[in-house]
C-alpha cells in the first residue's frame, strides 16, 4: 500500500534518564485521521523493519508504544509484533465499546501490554488492573501529596505508571520520587541542569585534535602519534576495526594499520561519534542517544539523494547538532574549536545549505512537528522512506549503545 502517514518518536525515560521505548505515532498528510487500512499496513510495516529475518527483535531491550484505535486491535498486522516488547496506547473513552474491552483483554491474554491514557484514575479504581497493564498520570507540580498518596495506591499494584506531560528535570525528579515507572516529554533535548563537566574533558580535546588533523589529510604517522597519547581512544579505535564486519579475517593490533584500513571519512564519523560519548557524566542519557538517532537517521535520508560521502558529513552535522548540549558549551564555541565544511557549519547554524535540510527532517521525526511532510517533500522522500530510515536508525543506535 502506498504510505501516507510518517512516524514521529518520542523516548521513554526510566527514572535513571535511560531510554526504556519509544512512543510512536502515525502523522497523517492532511488532518485527517488514519485508515482502518493505513494502520494495518503501518503496523505491518513497523513490525518488518524492527525484526531480523529470523524474527529477532532489533531494538534489544526497547519496547515500542503504538499508538492505537479499535478498529486497529483486530488487525492481523499486530501478531507480526512481538507482544513482549508491543505496548499499544489507547484513550479510556474508547473502552465504554463492550466489543473494544473485549479486544483489549484478549490481546493483553495474548502478552501485548496495554497503556490506558486520560482514564479517570479514581473511577475505574480497582477494575484498572484487569483492563491495562500500564497507565498514564498527568503529572502537576500542585497539589503533590494528593497525586502520592493515587500513585502509591497503584504502585502496590502490578500496574506500571507513565507520567505525561514531564517537560523539566524539576518535574522529572519529582516524579521519580513520587515511584512512577517511565516519563515522556522533551526530557531527550534537554541538558540536565547542575553538571559541573562544562567545556571538554581531557578525551574529548584529544579526540577533536583527531578530527581536525584527520579533516586536513594528516599523515597516518602523525595520527598514529596522538592516538598513542590515549590509550582509552586506541583501544577503542582498535576494538571497533576488529568488531564492524570488516572481514579482515584476522585480527588489526597495530593503529596505523587501523587508520589505513579504515580510511579518513569513516574515522571521522567514527570520531564524532566517540566525541559524544566520551561526554563525562553529567549529561543524560537519552540525550547522547537522541544524537545518534538524529545522526543516523539523517545521514539515512540523504544517502540516496547525495551519495555515500556527502552522507558521511550529514552524519557528523547531526551528530554535532546536539554537541553543544552535550558539551555544555555554545555551539559557536564547539564551531570554532573544530574545523568543518561550510555545508556542515550551513546546516548546524540554519539549517540550509546542501546538508540542512536532511537535518532538519530527521529534528522534525522526534519533535512530532507538523513540518515533516512538507520538509520531506521538499527533498523528494516519500512517507515510506522516511520511515523505513527511522526504524533503521533506531535499530542501528541499538548497536552503538550495546
Amino acid at each position: 500500500m502506498h504510505q501516507t502517514n510518517f512516524l514521529v518518536r518520542e523516548p521513554l525515560l526510566d527514572p535513571r534518564q535511560r531510554v526504556v521505548g519509544y512512543e510512536l505515532c502515525w502523522q497523517r498528510l492532511g488532518a485527517a485521521a488514519p485508515t482502518l487500512a493505513e494502520l494495518e499496513d503501518l503496523v505491518g510495516f513497523v513490525a518488518a523493519n524492527v525484526q531480523n529475518e529470523e524474527g529477532g527483535w532489533l531494538l534489544r531491550s526497547k519496547t515500542l508504544f503504538l499508538e492505537a484505535v479499535p478498529g486497529m486491535l483486530s488487525t492481523d498486522a499486530l501478531h507480526n509484533m512481538p507482544p513482549e516488547h508491543t505496548v499499544l496506547s489507547i484513550k479510556a473513552s474508547m473502552l465504554a465499546n463492550p466489543d473494544t474491552l473485549a479486544a483489549v483483554q484478549a490481546l493483553r491474554v495474548g502478552g501485548v501490554g496495554i497503556l490506558l491514557r486520560e482514564a479517570d484514575l479514581a473511577r475505574v479504581g480497582s477494575r484498572l488492573g484487569t483492563i491495562c497493564s500500564y497507565v498514564e498520570v498527568k503529572f502537576t507540580g500542585a497539589d503533590v501529596a494528593s497525586q502520592a498518596r493515587a500513585y502509591a495506591a497503584l504502585k502496590a499494584s502490578t500496574l506500571r505508571m507513565i507520567g505525561r506531560p514531564v517537560s523539566t528535570w524539576n518535574d522529572f525528579d519529582a516524579c521519580a520520587a513520587l515511584g512512577l515507572d517511565a516519563f515522556v516529554g522533551k526530557l531527550h533535548l534537554t541538558p540536565r541542569p547542575g553538571a559541573d563537566n562544562k567545556g571538554m574533558n581531557t578525551a574529548q580535546a584529544i579526540i577533536m585534535q583527531l578530527m581536525q588533523m584527520v579533516n586536513a589529510n594528516a599523515e597516518i604517522k602523525q595520527i598514529e602519534d596522538v592516538l598513542k597519547r590515549d590509550a582509552a581512544v586506541s583501544y577503542q579505535l582498535l576494538r571497533y576495526i576488529n568488531s564492524a564486519g570488516f572481514g579482515t579475517g584476522r585480527e588489526i593490533t597495530s593503529l596505523r594499520q587501523a587508520i589505513s584500513m579504515l580510511g579518513y571519512a569513516p574515522l571521522y564519523r567514527w570520531l564524532t561519534l566517540l566525541l559524544a560519548t566520551a561526554s563525562s557524566s553529567g549529561y543524560s542519557p537519552v540525550l547522547l542517544e537522541t544524537a545518534v538517532v538524529r545522526g543516523r537517521l539523517a545521514e539515512l535520508l540523504g544517502a540516496k539523494a547525495l551519495g555515500k560521502a556527502d552522507a558521511e558529513n550529514i552524519f557528523v552535522a547531526g551528530m554535532f547538532s546536539l554537541l553543544d548540549r552535550l558539551l555544555g558549551i555554545p555551539m559557536e564555541e564547539v564551531l570554532s574549536s573544530i574545523q568543518l565544511s561550510d555545508d556542515v557549519v550551513a546546516a548546524l547554524l540554519t539549517r540550509s545549505g546542501k546538508y540542512g535540510p536532511y537535518l532538519a527532517l530527521a529534528e522534525a521525526c522526534e519533535l512530532n512537528s507538523a513540518l515533516v511532510s512538507s520538509l520531506a517533500a521538499a527533498v523528494n522522500l516519500s512517507p515510506a522512506e522516511v520511515n523505513q530510515a527511522h526504524l533503521a536508525a533506531l535499530a542501528w543506535t541499538q548497536t552503538i549503545a550495546g
